[in-house]
């Protein structure tokens, strides 16, 4: 993986046979720079790489590496990754799947299994340090080239559009980097999102903030998910046979918190079942994570010479744990947008807005739901529901379907699914 190593001088010939003169002072034009290469950026270098591009992905950190993540790979984005030939170096890896899930509310506890899609019926939860290498090597191997360590500093503009990016590894001396387009793939915090003044056109406060940690000596049978009125809760097991443990609770209790994180963390489990006694008889094998940074944003996606990819353009509170599975699919989305364009299939951005109108039709669904799970309150509605589905085994399945977004959102949680769950007897005590 490459790590700052200076340019050849000569000729370099790129896709549709253009050849660039490379001399002192004079960079090769990509296809395509991506800033960011963890889920999203890895995964748009690779298929754009594999489809024949010419790809520069660029990354302040070095792989492999940690950062804040929900870890849930989400049975659709499994099936993804098993498509592009990658599941098996999860696997390898010891990463275990979840097959089993249990969701429990309190006084009514659901048991069952995520529905399969695309041939998979399980979904993992693999350490970022090894998730996030995997990507970046996958997308190394087509032919992308990954520079680690590489901090943007700005963009390169050139008659009104994005031209490029310029920036440095290290303290080396600045470079730039030109190409047609250039992807922010920088999280919810991009550098290129701000720097073209991408539009935020739907925006929500936060509402809550996570933490999470690694157990060992945590017995699982599968997943588990915990809702309570002001609190989330999830284990699932990972690598190094570890257990993940999360919490999300409000934001306003977060200065409290801070306090003693650990004392609030525990606490919260306490009132999650067993599963407090369980983590507290079990040791803890690293420090806990905590992020009261969890915005709900969507934004514009591309404009001239520039697209958004991940959380970058869309990110959601992480208490649905749907932000690798989104990234994955954003990029794929993405990657075919880019190609028909550049490819001269499409204009390129008319490819980039059918993408987008495409990405909004996928995610509001999700982006709706997590904004309601982040409430963390207990609804009526809420209780009959899972009542009537602890005797509907077909049912919860596809509840579980709708969490994990084998089935989509909006096609679960509508009146029109629920109250035929609920029935007349519980609609009636809902109104009355």
């Amino acid at each position: 993986m490459r790590r700052c190593r200076p340019l050849p001088y000569g000729t370099v010939r790129i896709p549709y046979g253009y050849v660039w003169w490379v001399s002192e002072g004079v960079v090769v034009p990509y296809d395509v720079i991506v800033v960011g290469a963890r889920v999203a950026g890895s995964t748009t270098a690779m298929l754009l790489a594999r489809a024949g591009l010419r790809v520069l992905a660029v990354d302040r950190a070095a792989f492999p590496s940690d950062t804040v993540s929900s870890h849930q790979v989400q049975v659709p984005a499994v099936a993804r990754l098993a498509r592009w030939g990658l599941l098996g170096r999860l696997r390898s890896a010891g990463t275990p799947p979840t097959r089993a899930v249990r969701f429990d509310a309190g006084r009514i506890v659901l048991a069952g299994a995520f529905p399969a899609s695309g041939g998979v019926d399980a979904m993992f939860s693999p350490r970022r340090t090894l998730l996030d290498t995997v990507l970046a090597d996958a997308a190394r191997s087509a032919g992308a080239e990954i520079r680690e360590r590489f901090r943007v500093e700005r963009l390169v503009w050139r008659d009104g559009r994005v031209a490029g990016v310029r920036g440095r590894c290290g303290r080396g001396p600045e470079v730039t980097e030109t190409s047609q387009l250039v992807v922010g793939a920088d999280g919810k915090r991009s550098l290129v999102a701000a720097a073209v003044g991408a539009v935020a056109y739907r925006e929500q406060s936060v509402r809550t903030f996570a933490s999470y940690g690694y157990w060992s000596g945590v017995p699982l049978d599968g997943g588990e998910l915990y809702h309570r009125p002001g609190c989330a809760a999830a284990a699932f097991p990972t690598n190094d046979d570890l257990t993940m443990v999360y919490v999300a609770s409000p934001l306003s209790e977060f200065a409290a918190a801070r306090r003693d994180l650990d004392g609030h963390h525990l606490r919260q489990l306490d009132g999650c079942g067993d599963l407090g006694a369980r983590v507290r008889a079990g040791v803890r094998a690293e420090r806990l994570r905590t992020t009261p940074d969890q915005p709900n944003v969507l934004r514009t996606s591309f404009g001239p010479g520039w697209a958004l990819v991940g959380d970058a353009g869309a990110v959601m509170d992480s208490v649905s744990a749907q932000g690798i599975a989104h990234a994955l699919a954003d990029a794929e989305s993405l990657a075919h947008a880019v190609v028909a364009g550049l490819s001269g299939s499409l204009p390129l951005a008319a490819a980039l807005a059918e993408r987008h109108r495409l990405r909004d039709r996928t995610v509001r669904p999700m982006f709706d739901l997590t904004l309601r799970l982040a409430e963390l309150r207990s609804r009526r509605v809420d209780h009959l529901m899972f009542a009537a589905l602890a005797d509907r085994p077909a049912d919860a399945e596809r509840f579980f379907g709708a969490l994990s977004g084998t089935v989509p959102a909006d096609r679960f949680f509508t009146p029109r699914t629920v109250l035929p769950l609920i029935g007349a007897a519980g609609w009636r005590r809902l109104i009355g």
